[in-house]
C-alpha cells in the first residue's frame, strides 16, 4: 500500500492521509479543513489533490472541522463512497458540517460584495448548509472496539483517544500479498484525565504508526491548576476589577469543559454572582448532543450526575442562539462572562464580542485553545497592542490570559506516555503529523529517547511505499 500526506503535515490543520491499497481502493483517513492561513486558506481547501469520485471510504477519527470539515466539499465534487466513524462523532457532525456550510454562504456572500465593488467575477461558496446536511447520508457509525469490515482486505477499528466526544484512534487492518499490514491512526490525543470524558484507551500493536504532535514542545498544568485558574481569572474581572470576561472557545469540547468547570464552581458555592452567556447556537446543540452521549463520560462526571442531573446547566448560566440577544450582550454594562465561538476568534460571534470589548482595561480576554500562528487568536496572545477586527483597528487593552491546560490535547509526556501501548521494537514506522515542524521536531527527540525509532516527519504530499 502506499501512504500521501495531504494535510496537517508539518502544521496543525487540514487533516488528510491517503491510502491507496493493492488491491485497489482508495482509503482517507479524515477529510478536514485548512485552518487559520489568512489568504492561503481559502485556496488550500479548494485544491483537494485527488478526485473526490476516486475516494472509496473516509475514515474519520473525530468531528472537529480540521478533521471533517471537507467532506461536504468532496460530497458536492463527486464523492459517493462512505464515511465511517462513531456514533458521536456521526451526530456531531450532523450539526457541525451544516453549521460549518453556513459560514462558508456567509463569508462568500460578504466578499462577494467586495468583489463586486471592484468590478470581478463572483465566486460559488465552498459548499452549502445543504451539502453539509446532503453529505450525512454517506455516514457509517460504528461502536467503539468493535471491527468494522470495509471489504474483505480491510477492517478498521476505533479505540477511544480521550481527544473530544467520539474521537477515536483509528486502527486499519489491510490484507496484502505478503501479509497482514496493521497502520493505526492515533488523531488528536487527549490528556489522560478529562473533565468530563473518559481516558484515552491503549489500542492494539500495530506495525505503522501515524500519531500527533500539536503539543510535542510544552508542559500542561494539572486539571485542577487550570480550574483554579480559571476561579481566579473570574474573580479578578468580574469581581475585583468589574469588567467583562470573553472566553473565545470551541463550541464543540472546550466550551462543555468550561461550563462543567464553572458549574463545579457554582456548586461548590465558589462562583460570584455573575451570569454566564454560552452565545453559540452551535454550542448549544452541541451541548445538547454531548447530554445524549453520557455513555463517554468518565466516572466523575456520572458521579456528579447523580445529585446534578444536567453537569452543563445552573441557574446563572444562560444560552444563547438568536442574532438579537448575542447583539443585546453588547449593552449590558455590569460584570459578564461570554463564551463564544469560534476558539482561534477568526469567525463567528467572538469577534463581535472582542470588537466590543478589547480596548477596556477592566475586561479579559481568556485564551483556552490552541491558536494557529496565522489567527487573530495568536496575534492577541503574543501580545500585539492593536489588532484589526471586521477591517477596524482596535487597541489591545483589555487583560490577555492563557490557560493552556484547557485544551484536549496531550502534552509531549501525556501523548508519548499514551503511546507507550505499543511496542517500539515492533514498529517499522512512526510518521508525526499535526504540528508545527519546530515543535515536531522537539517531539522526534523525545520519542527517540522512549525507544521510538524510524521517525518520519512528512511534507505536505509526500507518499511513502509500506
Amino acid at each position: 500500500m502506499k501512504l500521501t500526506f495531504y494535510g496537517a503535515a508539518r502544521e496543525v490543520t487540514g487533516s488528510k492521509i491517503l491510502i491507496e491499497t493493492e488491491h485497489g481502493k482508495n482509503i482517507f483517513i479524515d477529510c478536514g479543513q485548512f485552518q487559520g492561513k489568512g489568504l492561503e486558506t481559502e485556496e488550500l481547501n479548494r485544491a483537494v489533490p485527488f478526485p473526490p469520485a476516486a475516494i472509496d471510504h473516509i475514515i474519520l477519527t473525530h468531528a472537529h472541522i480540521d478533521h471533517s470539515g471537507l467532506i461536504p466539499f468532496v460530497y458536492r465534487n463527486g464523492f459517493t463512497g462512505s464515511v465511517i466513524c462513531t456514533s458521536a462523532t456521526r451526530d456531531l457532525c450532523s450539526i457541525m458540517l451544516a453549521d460549518s456550510g453556513k459560514i462558508q454562504e456567509q463569508d462568500t456572500m460578504t466578499f462577494n460584495k467586495r468583489r463586486m465593488k471592484k468590478g470581478l467575477p463572483t465566486i460559488a461558496p465552498l459548499y452549502t448548509q445543504a451539502d453539509g446536511i446532503a453529505s450525512m447520508k454517506l455516514f457509517i457509525s460504528v461502536a467503539y472496539d468493535r471491527k468494522f469490515r470495509i471489504d474483505e482486505f480491510t477492517t478498521v477499528r476505533f479505540t477511544n483517544s480521550g481527544h473530544m466526544l467520539g474521537s477515536g484512534v483509528a486502527i486499519l487492518e489491510l490484507k496484502e500479498k505478503d501479509g497482514i499490514k496493521r497502520l493505526a491512526f492515533t488523531g488528536d490525543i487527549g490528556r489522560p484525565v478529562n473533565r468530563i470524558l473518559k481516558s484515552p484507551e491503549p489500542f492494539e500493536q500495530a506495525d505503522y504508526l501515524i500519531a500527533e504532535s500539536t503539543y510535542g514542545d510544552r508542559l500542561h498544568a494539572s486539571m485542577e491548576e487550570s480550574d483554579e485558574a480559571l476561579f481566579r481569572v473570574v474573580q479578578r474581572t468580574c469581581v475585583e476589577k468589574r469588567g467583562k470576561l470573553i472566553i473565545p472557545a470551541f463550541s464543540v469540547g472546550r466550551t462543555q469543559e468550561i461550563v462543567y468547570s464553572l458549574n463545579n464552581l457554582y456548586n461548590a458555592n465558589r462562583l460570584p454572582r455573575v451570569d454566564i452567556y454560552v452565545d453559540s447556537p452551535l454550542s448549544v446543540n452541541a451541548t445538547n448532543i454531548f447530554r445524549m452521549h453520557s455513555e463517554c463520560f468518565n466516572e466523575t462526571v456520572r458521579q456528579v450526575m447523580l445529585t446534578d442531573p444536567d453537569p452543563f446547566g445552573f441557574n446563572s448560566l444562560f444560552y444563547i442562539t438568536s442574532v438579537d440577544d448575542s447583539k443585546h450582550l453588547n449593552e449590558i454594562k455590569q460584570p459578564v462572562i461570554i463564551i463564544s465561538s469560534s476558539g482561534m476568534m477568526e469567525a463567528g460571534r467572538v469577534k463581535h464580542h472582542l470588537a466590543n470589548n478589547i480596548a477596556n482595561p477592566a475586561n479579559t480576554v481568556l485564551i483556552v485553545g490552541y491558536c494557529a500562528p496565522s489567527t487573530l487568536g495568536a496575534r492577541i496572545g503574543r501580545g500585539e497592542k492593536e489588532v484589526s477586527i471586521h477591517g477596524i483597528k482596535y487597541p489591545v487593552n483589555a487583560e490577555i490570559v492563557k490557560i493552556e491546560s484547557y485544551s484536549g490535547h496531550g502534552d509531549y509526556r501525556e501523548m508519548a506516555d499514551y503511546l507507550s501501548c505499543q511496542d517500539p521494537e515492533k514498529l517499522k514506522k512512526v510518521f508525526l503529523v499535526h504540528g508545527e515542524y519546530e515543535t515536531q521536531l522537539t517531539y522526534q527527540s523525545y520519542l527517540e529517547t522512549r525507544g521510538f525509532k524510524n521517525i518520519e516527519i512528512p511534507s505536505q504530499g509526500m507518499g511513502f511505499e509500506l
